[in-house]
């Protein structure tokens, strides 16, 4: 199989179920009574999405920040979730991982309510699994019902767990907050829950903000138009502000913040940073300073 997205048209066509929505965005909904199940899947793999040399407690942490961030996105509250855990062969390592998965899930009232537990062999890259089950009793966002002249936000800065990850690939006890943010994401479960009545799409940027905010506006049916690229104080500090900073902070990945669209003229009930807007069309332009910047070979990440 060539790539990620080759497999999934083939998944695709096998999927038909109308709680899977096509596998057109990052969950699937099942309607219970007056409320529907929203329900995610996330793994992580030794080499892709963590580092060898990282705590285990923070890969614990990740597993279950990933998952919940799919759950903000669609402003749902945590139910409960599944593990799928690979052994380690080292007790104070699983304990360690445990430790840092309870603390994201105690820490968003996310109970364990079971999963399975596998040995691999011992040359393999290790992987873990978590699906995730939340509620959502009013409206659902998805990446598809934005219109052409709404804005878009993000609720905080990009690229700072991409420079975190740099950090750490040149020295494994680099620390800071640009470390934090690539190690611990915040899932936006109460701005997700505050945005999801108003909003006309919304997605988590989990692979890079001009990947996922060309996804949403193909999702749409529309053109984004990309004119600002947040940084924070500690990336600027740490790399400057930089055409090529604000470039390689739009296409970097991991930083779970919520992607979304607003109408003109609708402002943002939580701490949000305008970011560009839609318009009729198709594809992703990018503008830094107001000048029309080239796009980047690769956008974001994508597996393959």
């Amino acid at each position: 199989m060539a790539d990620e997205y080759e497999f999934l048209s083939l998944v695709r066509a096998r999927t038909t179920h109308e709680a899977a929505r096509g596998l057109l965005d990052d969950v699937a909904l099942l309607p219970v009574d007056d409320a529907r199940l929203v329900l995610t899947s996330d793994t992580i793999v030794e080499g892709v999405h963590y580092l060898p040399a990282d705590p285990p407690a923070d890969i614990g942490w990740k597993l279950a920040a990933v998952n919940l961030s799919d759950l903000a996105a669609k402003g749902a509250r945590p139910m409960g979730c599944l593990l799928n855990y690979s052994l380690s062969g080292d007790r104070d390592w699983d304990a360690a991982f445990l430790d840092g998965l309870h603390q994201a899930l105690d820490r968003h009232a996310m109970p364990l309510l079971g999963g399975d537990t596998v040995k691999m062999p011992a040359a393999s890259a290790r992987s873990y699994s978590l699906t995730a089950i939340g509620m959502a009793s009013g409206a659902v966002p998805t990446r598809a019902g934005a219109r052409a002249g709404d804005r878009l936000y993000v609720t905080g800065p990009v690229g700072d767990a991409g420079v975190g990850l740099e950090l750490l690939r040149g020295d494994a006890g680099a620390s800071g907050p640009l470390v934090d943010a690539y190690r611990r994401p915040r899932p936006r479960l109460a701005e997700g829950a505050l945005l999801a009545p108003l909003v006309t799409a919304m997605m988590d940027v989990s692979d890079g903000l001009l990947i996922d905010a060309a996804r949403l506006a193909q999702a749409s049916g529309l053109a984004a138009v990309i004119d600002h690229i947040p940084l924070s104080r500690a990336l600027e500090k740490a790399r400057g502000a930089s055409t090529a900073v604000q470039i390689a902070a739009a296409r970097a990945g991991d930083d779970y913040e919520l992607l979304f669209a607003l109408p003109r003229g609708v402002t943002p009930p939580v701490r949000a940073i305008p970011v560009g807007h839609l318009e009729a069309g198709s594809g992703l332009t990018l503008k830094i300073d107001g000048a029309v910047m080239p796009l980047p070979d690769r956008l974001g990440w994508e597996h393959g």
